[in-house]
């Protein structure tokens, strides 16, 4: 016969794992970010989360697969609306992708620097070797044809480069997140969920304006 003590740890059981796995990506992703690849350890990043080191096995497989998975799911909202941006050619989802792009990222505002700094490092090292499988494995869309959708669909003026259009729309999105702090602070910038909120619209009126045809 089951005693209720029994039942209780079973039916939390499942629940505590779900809350291992999360504590380990979120403890992953705030080590990986400030620390190098090779001094983040799995005992580490277990004994910051507060969880057994081998949840990590057992979720991830290995430090790789631990890497690998919070880039993945930390990039997961932004893949879903660029699959919306190339399938569909809507002016709108540019923007809607900038606003979760900057909504996803002010909770994790030094993820954007890991990507800068990875990506610099040579195609032989782990982290830029897992990155780009990511990148691969979401199907990461080409932009130049993305915005060469849209300016056959007629959004864009006639005079704009897709190509260029797409470097100005990186560089506004990526900007505000890859700028060296000091230099935000010599400005007077903080990035709060207002600031962000605010350069978001002020962003978007500018591409309109510069980019687009007026769709009245």
């Amino acid at each position: 016969m089951t005693n209720a003590t029994e039942t209780t740890r079973k039916v939390g059981r499942p629940k505590e794992r779900t809350d291992a796995r999360h504590k380990l990506l979120t403890h992953a992703r705030e080590l990986f970010v400030v620390m190098p690849y090779d001094k983040v350890s799995t005992r580490l990043i277990a004994q910051k989360a507060g969880v057994n080191i081998a949840m990590i096995r057992y979720y991830f497989g290995n430090k790789e697969g631990l890497f690998e998975t919070m880039v993945r799911e930390t990039m997961m909202p932004m893949k879903k609306k660029m699959d919306d941006i190339f399938n569909e050619s809507d002016h709108r989802n540019l923007f809607e992708f900038m606003r979760i792009y900057y909504h996803e990222m002010n909770k994790v505002p030094q993820f954007p620097r890991l990507v800068a700094q990875v990506m610099h490092m040579p195609p032989s090292a782990t982290q830029r070797r897992l990155f780009e499988k990511v990148f691969t494995d979401m199907g990461r869309p080409d932009h130049d044809l993305m915005f060469g959708k849209l300016k056959k669909a007629g959004y864009l003026h006639s005079d704009v480069n897709p190509k260029l259009c797409k470097v100005s729309f990186i560089a506004l999105m990526v900007f505000p997140f890859v700028a060296p702090p000091a230099m935000l602070q010599l400005h007077g910038i903080e990035l709060t969920e207002s600031f962000l909120d605010e350069l978001l619209e002020h962003n978007i009126r500018l591409l309109s304006r510069g980019l687009l045809r007026d769709q009245t």
